[in-house]
């Protein structure tokens, strides 16, 4: 059993509150932790030692070698202790073992990545009809409060972790209360590496209080929020207070669309790997799938199928395709979504219910679920439902699958599968999300920027777009011929 704690000024405390988050495994529902609840005044004494911390220059005024060393060092720790934060990250968030053992090693790819980024500054300068030399240099933003979701705990939480210390920013770090063992371990790893005191916070608890205090605050230069577009206005809102910079990645519900000239089988398989992975749970996940009329039938036949066949089970257990829903109050509000789908008058092809038989009873686990026969209108393909449910529509030509997809409130990601480069390429760039991907579904790269169009979000995750997020740009003009102005005659 863990007990967990906030990280403060470069020390591990126990809050003061009485009352105390208790973490489950969703496989099985056994404890395996217990967190602080942190109050407002907590929160708001790791945002001044954050500010004290980088006033001071302690971690700012570092060079751009000594950050890389500690940010690859931190790499090196995140690799040596791989397979405890996979066992921890399965636990935690319910996911399939092997899908937590990518995210752990691409967390520490990603600290690799900035530390190398940095080492290579970009500036500009300007020869302006003047006697001036103008130039642009990007800085530390200042004290950057960093809220994560719980569908990839660590991951998440590193593509805003490492570009803000990257840029030599201080941070406060909200974890989400259903996820937060990995990244005490990441905390314990970077004061193990010697990140200075104040610089890196850790402070657990409930949004309404953490997250709404480290969003208000005048000493928080910066929210980086990745969550539901709900949350994300409401952060939004709490940042005005200060017209503090802000970059949110919100929510999803992103098309699918397959053309009849597309391989149908590579189709089908990333079709079901874009809903399926993760359980779904996943902010980009393909959970609109828009087939052409002509191969509609076959399509669902061949994709229904397959999905009958999908293993779900503990992330643990070996040969489990999808893991347990990560709460019990996710899977209700998957369900309910399922059932509003019926009440819609769209078929249920197949899944729809929670999966009870061999002991799954005792976690939170959902069918595989696909509704076909559905409209535009229907909450189930216009919500995000944010779990293991598909929708499959079909239209009749490009013009069409066009507007189907970009009906929506959303714009995180697409795809398009076609055998024809052009169409493929020329449908593409219409759809209005940030993300997208031809003949392929889900893989990211930490070099390539992350984030979307419409309610999705503003600004960046992840390459060079990432660490902009993370930086203010300054203007510098320097007179080289210096002489009076002048400009009054007297």
């Amino acid at each position: 059993m863990l007990k967990l704690k906030n990280y403060i000024n470069g020390e591990w405390r126990s809050t003061s509150s009485e009352d105390v988050n208790v973490v489950i495994n969703p496989a099985n529902q056994e404890i395996i932790a217990y967190a602080p609840r942190s109050s407002k005044e907590e929160t708001e004494e790791a945002i001044r030692a954050a500010r004290v911390a980088f006033d001071s220059g302690i971690w700012s005024s570092k060079t751009t070698h000594e950050r890389a060393a500690i940010l690859n060092a931190i790499a090196d720790k995140i690799d040596e202790r791989a397979e405890e934060l996979t066992v921890l990250e399965t636990m935690d968030n319910g996911k399939r073992k092997d899908e937590a053992a990518f995210d752990i090693a691409d967390a520490a790819t990603c600290f690799r990545y900035y530390a190398g980024l940095i080492l290579h500054p970009e500036g500009e300068t300007y020869q302006v009809p003047d006697t001036v030399q103008s130039m642009v240099v990007k800085e530390p933003v200042g004290v950057a409060g960093l809220i994560v979701p719980w569908n990839f705990p660590l991951l998440m939480g590193v593509w805003k972790i490492a570009p803000a210390l990257a840029a030599g920013n201080s941070i406060v770090y909200k974890p989400a209360e259903l996820t937060p063992i990995t990244t005490t371990k990441l905390f314990e790893i970077m004061e193990e590496v010697g990140i200075p005191k104040g610089v890196a916070n850790l402070v657990m608890g409930r949004g309404s209080v953490v997250g709404q205090t480290i969003a208000e605050s005048k000493d928080v230069d910066l929210v980086s929020f990745t969550g539901s577009t709900e949350v994300g206005r409401e952060i939004m809102r709490a940042a005005a207070g200060n017209l503090k910079k802000i970059s949110l990645e919100l929510g999803g519900k992103s098309p699918n669309i397959v053309f009849a000239d597309a391989d149908l089988e590579t189709a089908v398989d990333y079709g079901l790997f874009g809903i399926f992975f993760g359980s779904g749970q996943v902010c980009s996940s393909g959970s609109r799938i828009l087939v052409e009329e002509s191969i509609y039938d076959e399509y669902v036949a061949r994709y229904v199928e397959r999905a009958k066949n999908i293993k779900v089970g503990p992330g643990l257990q070996e040969g489990i395709d999808v893991g347990a829903i990560v709460s019990e109050g996710q899977m209700n509000s998957i369900l309910e979504y399922i059932e509003i789908g019926k009440l819609e008058g769209a078929t249920l092809a197949t899944g729809g219910y929670r999966l009870t038989e061999n002991g799954l009873d005792k976690g939170f686990f959902i069918a595989p679920t696909v509704f076909i026969d559905v409209t535009n209108d229907m909450r189930i393909v216009r919500e995000e439902i944010f779990g293991p449910v598909v929708t499959i529509q079909k239209f009749s030509t490009e013009e069409e699958a066009i507007r189907l997809a970009n009906d929506s409130d959303y714009g995180l990601a697409g795809a398009v599968f076609s055998n024809d480069g052009a169409k493929a390429l020329r449908v593409i760039k219409q759809i209005r999300a940030g993300i997208t991907w031809i003949n392929y579904y889900h893989p990211t790269y930490v070099e390539a920027p992350w984030g979307g169009y419409k309610q999705s979000g503003i600004g960046r995750s992840l390459g060079k777009y990432g660490l902009d997020d993370f930086q203010e740009i300054k203007q510098i003009n320097v007179q080289l011929n210096v002489q009076p102005i002048n400009w009054f005659t007297s």
